[in-house]
Formats: structure tokens, sequence, C-alpha cells
């Protein structure tokens, strides 16, 4: 047996014999483990002591009885109540039931007592599970209630590899609303990629084509004439961002972050990681700790390039930015899991697990990318000078101001993500398995296209206003995205799904408010990245005195 809960809130789990249910006669099971990933998500794997053996079929019986107290009918009163249901596995097929049911005045209960369960087999695998629960009894205190199964085994043509399949739901993630978004945001990213390079060739081009015209002017009328334009800023652009120790290493955290998406997903396309419990976090858990060179290489080497003396400092804070962000917030939840007495409450051996893993995996392989990132690209080579005296930045129209293009940045990538969030969020808060990876993997290079392609041209229309603060203004207007997110998360909740309670109420909030972070985290990693190369590139070919 795993755990019983609530059937609108997935994520308040409790044991199953926290219910006042008995336990059958049979003591032991052979096979019983449990990942660091299962500790994580709630998994409370208890015996049920149902004794089923291998194509042996078994008439229904009665396994043990309850003495039904006033006590233990109020706990399953209160259960029924708030629709209880309960998940166990048979040879880690998943099957689910319901406790049982009011009548409709909603003035009796009743107990659903008999378990009747079809096992279908393939050769020696168990390949299908069907739990039909019958036998429905009233809950009257100072009674006795006995609690019976049977098992009836019969062969099936289903393969052992396919047996999850039944789980999986194609009407609904290969809906056509689903192919029609990706295509949707693929038609946006084509416009995007077109308008960015018109954008950028034409104008570039007009550029170049005045500056090279000063250039062939003499003194006096270079001095009578205009000058204007992102040209005005070289002396500039390239001076270190305010903050470059924070700044770094949100930059390393986002790039690491990116890293370990790819992955994840190309593992999940790769291995059905839904078949097994808890292994998408363990995988992910792992695929983090292994990427920690990638945080320390790009952190390191960006705040060696903008001079940063404290990189010790930086590469602590680098490390620790992400799990300190997910620990912080699964602390404060667990107290609430705690006071709930819920299996979502980590155990402290688990806990020292994870820390573990930061001190001496995270943070040695961090150590390990510095050290590279400084050594193998921490040079500063840019194409301009800095000067000695920061330049004024002039007035100008209220909509170019950084505040405004951050708040604006957002909202096309958002837009090319926000159909494909409805399906992860559903998957995670309800009770789908999301498998179409594919689809996560289009999605995420889409992203990426779109982040890269909106902060390109933010950044060129702040430049063009010679307002030379462009690092920070291109990591938030990409990373702003992480506000819609969290602001369609809200919209999520009370629209499309019947959470209450506020350990579940908490769990949502808390954990929306980690992935949004992340995702902004990565967004505006990978837009810094991209205008980087593009404001290089635009100083590299142009004549400077």
């Amino acid at each position: 047996m795993n755990t019983v809960g609530p059937y609108h809130n997935r994520q308040e789990t409790y044991k199953y014999f926290s219910l006042p249910f008995c336990v059958g006669s049979k003591k032991s099971i052979s096979h019983y483990h449990e990942t660091l990933g299962e500790a994580l998500q709630g998994v409370e794997l208890e015996f049920s002591g149902l004794d089923i053996k291998f194509k042996d079929d078994v008439m229904p019986a009665t396994y043990c009885e309850i003495d039904l107290d006033k006590e233990k009918r109020d706990a399953f009163v209160y259960a029924i109540k708030n629709h209880y249901w309960y998940q166990m596995y048979i040879d880690d097929l998943p099957i689910w039931g319901i406790v049982g049911e009011a009548d409709e005045n909603g003035e009796d209960y009743y107990l659903w007592t008999y378990k009747k369960l079809e096992i279908g087999f393939n050769g020696n695998r168990i390949v299908d599970v069907n739990l039909t629960s019958e036998g429905k009894v009233k809950l009257v205190p100072n009674t006795k209630i006995q609690m019976s199964y049977s098992v009836k085994w019969k062969r099936s043509d289903v393969k052992f590899e396919d047996r999850f399949d039944k789980y999986l739901d194609p009407s609904f993630f290969q809906h056509r609303i689903h192919w029609f978004s990706i295509f949707n945001s693929f038609m946006m990213v084509i416009f995007l990629v077109g308008l960015v390079s018109m954008i950028l060739m034409r104008t570039l081009r007009k550029d170049y084509a005045r500056y090279s015209k000063e250039e062939e002017m003499d003194d006096m009328d270079r001095d009578l004439g205009d000058e204007y334009g992102w040209k005005q800023v070289h002396g500039d652009v390239f001076r270190p961002s305010s903050h470059p120790l924070i700044f770094s290493s949100l930059i390393g955290s986002g790039c690491q972050i990116f890293a370990v998406s790819l992955i994840v997903i190309i593992v999940a396309m790769i291995e059905d990681l839904y078949t097994e419990r808890g292994s998408m976090l363990s995988t992910a858990i792992f695929v983090y700790a292994a990427t920690s060179p990638v945080n320390g290489y790009f952190g390191g080497s960006l705040y060696a390039r903008q001079g940063g003396r404290r990189w010790i400092k930086q590469m602590f804070i680098g490390a620790f930015l992400i799990p300190a962000m997910v620990c912080g917030t699964a602390f404060f939840i667990n107290f609430i899991a705690i006071y709930y007495h819920a299996s979502r409450a980590i155990p402290f051996g688990t806990m020292v697990a994870v820390c573990c893993i930061c001190f001496f995996v995270i943070l040695p392989l961090n150590l390990v990318g510095t050290i590279l990132g400084r050594n193998l690209s921490g040079q500063p080579n840019f194409p301009c000078r800095v000067n000695a005296v920061p330049r004024p930045i002039p007035e100008k129209k209220w909509f170019m101001e950084p505040a405004v293009i951050v708040c604006l940045g957002g909202i096309l990538p958002f837009g090319s993500i926000f159909i494909e969030m409805y399906f992860i969020f559903t998957s995670f808060w309800a009770y789908k398995i999301y498998y179409v990876y594919g689809f996560m993997m289009l999605v995420l290079v889409i992203l990426c296209i779109v982040t890269v392609c909106v902060t390109i041209v933010c950044t060129y229309f702040l430049l063009n206003a010679e307002d030379y603060r462009w690092q920070w203004t291109s990591f938030l207007s990409a990373a702003s995205t992480a506000i819609y997110v969290y602001m369609y998360s809200f919209y999520y909740y009370f629209f499309k799904t019947k959470m209450y309670g506020l350990f579940q109420t908490s769990f949502y909030f808390g954990y929306m408010a980690v992935f949004s972070t992340a995702l902004g985290i990565m967004c505006g990693a990978i837009g810094y990245m991209g205008t980087s190369a593009f404001v290089r590139k635009i100083y590299t070919n142009v004549k400077i005195d």
C-alpha cells in the first residue's frame, strides 16, 4: 500500500494505515526499496498483508476485521466526506481505489470492504492489474467490519515493456490543440527571427553607412554633425555591470538550469522515466549535481572578465543559489507537512543526504568549473576600450526606460510556452502521466530562440537611446517571463483545480514560485548570452578612433 488522501489535493497524502484499516496475516514482502526521489516525493510503501502468490487464484476470503469504535468511524467518515482514495502497487504497477461513499442526503456513510483483483500475466511477468471495489458496508459504531479480497489470474498479450501504456492519456496530450499550439509557436519563431534579422540587417547597414560617412568628413563637419545612436556609447558598453558578483552567479546558475533541462528531457525521451516511482526527480538531482562545472565555468569566467576580485565568494553564491532556494521552500513546506502528519514530510535522513550532495558533490565540481572558467576565458578581450569616466545617460522617452523594457520583454517568450505550461501543470497537479517529452524539447528550443530574439531587439533600442546599462536589462527582460508564468499559475489554481486547505495551497504556490524563478533565471541567462554575442559583434565591425 502507498498513500491515501483527498482526490482534489494530489500532494496531500498520508500513510495508508493512518486510516484505521486492518492488516492481513502475511508479515513480510521480499523486494522493497526506497530511492532518494521516492523519499522526497512522499512515497510511503507499507505491506498490506494480503497473501498473493503468482498464478494462484484466491477465492473471496476475509483477511482481517476492523473493530469499529466511534473514533475509527469518525476517521472513516471524514475520509469519505473529503473523497479520500488510496494508491497501492502490485509489482510496481499503480492501482487506485476509493475508500467509501456517502448516500445522496449525506447522512449514511459506506465503506468498500471487498477488493477484487484481476492480474494479467505474460510468461513469468505481471503486465496488467485491475482493482474493483465492492462490498458496500454501512459505518455503524461498535460493530465489526470484515475486509475481504479475491485474486484472479488471467493470461494477457500485453508485452512487459508496454505495460504502462494503459496509464497514458494520448487523447489529452496528443490533442489537436497541443499540435496546433506547437505549430503556432513555431510560426511565431519564424516571424520573430525574420523580424530581428530584418531590423538588424537593414538598420545596422544604415548605421554602418552613416558612421563610415562620418569617418570621411573633416573635423569641422564632424563637430557640427549630429552624432547619435549606439556608436556613441562604445566607451561604456563593456563597462562591468552593477553588482557583478550576483549577476555572474545568476548567469552561471541559468546556464546550469538550461543544461539540466536539456539533458533530463533527452534522457526522458530515450528512457521511459515515468515507469519508475520517483525516477524523474532522482535523475534531475543527479544531472544537476553532475552539471555543476557548467555553473562554475560560466559564472566564474564572467566574474573574472568583469574584473571581480572575490572569486571564492562568487563561487559559493553560484553553487548554492538554486539549492538554497529549493531547500528553503521545501523546509518551509516541510513544517506544514509535519504538522499535518502528511507523507510529504521529508525524513531527516533524506535531508542529510541532500545536504551531503550539495557540500561534497556540487561544491567541488563548481570549484573545478570556476578555476577552468577563470583560466580559459577569464581575460577581458572586449572590442572597445572602456572609458575611465562613465558617460551621462541622456533623457529618453518613457517607453525606452529599462523598467518598461523589462516588463514587456517577457510577454512573447511566455506566449510561446503557455499552452505547454497547461499540460505540464496538469500532469504535475492532477492525475496525468506526462510522457510527450518530444513536445517539451520543441518548446524549449522555441523558448530559447524567442527569448534571444526579443532581448536582442530590446538591447538594440536601449543602446540606440545611448543607454549602456544593457547587461541587467537583457537578463531581466528575459527573466520577466517568470512573472507571467507565476501569474498564470494563480489563474490555473483558481479556475482549473479544486484544491483546498493550507497544506495543498502552500505546497502549490511554494513550488510554483521555485519553478517560475528557476525558469526566469534560465531565460535570463539565455537572453544575456545571445545579447552579449550580438553586442560584441556590432562593436567589432564599427571603426572607432
